[in-house]
């Protein structure tokens, strides 16, 4: 299993409710998307399993040997007392369902109606409970009222405001956020070892304090995108030239991935921009930052036209050029 870079608070409090011998049965691991609480359920599951089945883990922290015995068995996806729940590939298997279904919530019934198999312990992730539809939501809130004996709920979300009252009241919330610097960057140099050092710079620049986020952009030349975007913030881009050109090679069936990762970036960009403004330089920049944010999140689904939605987000970039301070664009590079 790979290793958990950051998050030692989180950490230091899940491993002081596990040996209170007190631990609350569900846990809601909320902060932003792509920071590593996956990782971390995926850890503490091992580490809950283990402890309860033994041998005994000498390890610290959430860290098991990954040659013991349930961190075999979970490797292997066969622990009889380990459920995750995660939207499903859909029949084309190129895409994920939008939602985790009531039918998946509803096989947890059969793991609760027989005892645990190897310890007095079960462990059920959910990644993410944001994804659950409202009927599968309501289905879990009935295990979290009456939580089966010696089962551990551990609930990822990314956006823990929107989920109901009732699920979060019956949790133990802990908040992630972002890596700092050089934790982004040791943990790019972990997932990619082969990465050149101007890359790994670039990914944790562009991933925001998230790994995940910045390992969805590896090979897609982030530096380059964002160079395209402050020379047209910077001049303008009266000819359009720049625009037109970003947008052609954009638009080429081979950049679909580059052409996602643009979507992602561009509203970034106008928001570090917006940064360095104030009165009305600053309300137009956030005004040009929720267009760019709303164009960029329908492009995919909507399957609006590449190269004219390429153009369109370029020109909400081209017009910061208008109130522009001196130096701003440098700053928010």
């Amino acid at each position: 299993m790979s290793e958990l870079i950051g998050h030692q608070n989180q950490v230091a409090a899940f491993r002081e409710a596990m040996d209170s011998g007190k631990l609350h049965h569900a846990w809601l691991l909320a902060g932003p998307r792509g920071v590593g609480k996956a990782r971390f359920a995926q850890m503490a599951a091992c580490r809950l399993l283990a402890e309860a089945a033994g041998p005994a883990v000498q390890l610290g922290g959430l860290d098991v040997d990954p040659a013991h015995p349930i961190a075999k068995l979970l490797e292997a996806g066969s622990h009889p007392d380990f459920k995750r729940l995660e939207r499903l590939a859909k029949d084309s298997g190129t895409e994920l369902a939008r939602s985790i279904s009531i039918a998946q919530v509803r096989t947890l019934q059969g793991m609760f109606a027989t005892t645990p198999s190897l310890s007095s312990r079960r462990v059920i992730i959910i990644d993410a409970i944001d994804d659950l539809e409202r009927s599968a939501s309501n289905a879990l809130l009935k295990n979290l009222e009456e939580p089966p004996a010696g089962t551990v709920f551990l609930l990822i979300s990314h956006a823990p405001g929107r989920l109901l009252p009732t699920i979060r009241s019956r949790c133990r919330m802990l908040r992630f956020a972002p890596l700092g610097d050089a934790e982004m960057q040791a943990a790019l140099r972990a997932a990619l070892p082969e990465a050149e050092e101007g890359e790994v710079t670039s990914l944790a620049v562009a991933g925001e304090g998230a790994p995940g986020k910045a390992i969805g952009f590896a090979g897609l030349d982030i530096a380059g995108l964002d160079a395209a975007m402050t020379a047209i913030a910077a001049g303008g881009d009266p000819s359009n030239a720049l625009r037109a050109g970003l947008a052609r090679s954009l638009a080429l069936k081979a950049a679909q991935m580059r052409y996602e990762a643009f979507l992602q970036r561009a509203p970034s960009f106008i928001a570090r921009a917006a940064q360095d403004r104030r009165g009305l330089a600053l309300a137009d920049a956030l005004q040009r930052w929720e267009q760019c944010r709303d164009l960029a999140a329908s492009a995919i689904g909507l399957s609006l036209d590449t190269q004219t939605t390429v153009f369109e987000i370029g020109t909400l970039i081209a017009g910061l050029a208008e109130t522009a301070e001196p130096e701003s664009f440098r700053r928010a590079e």
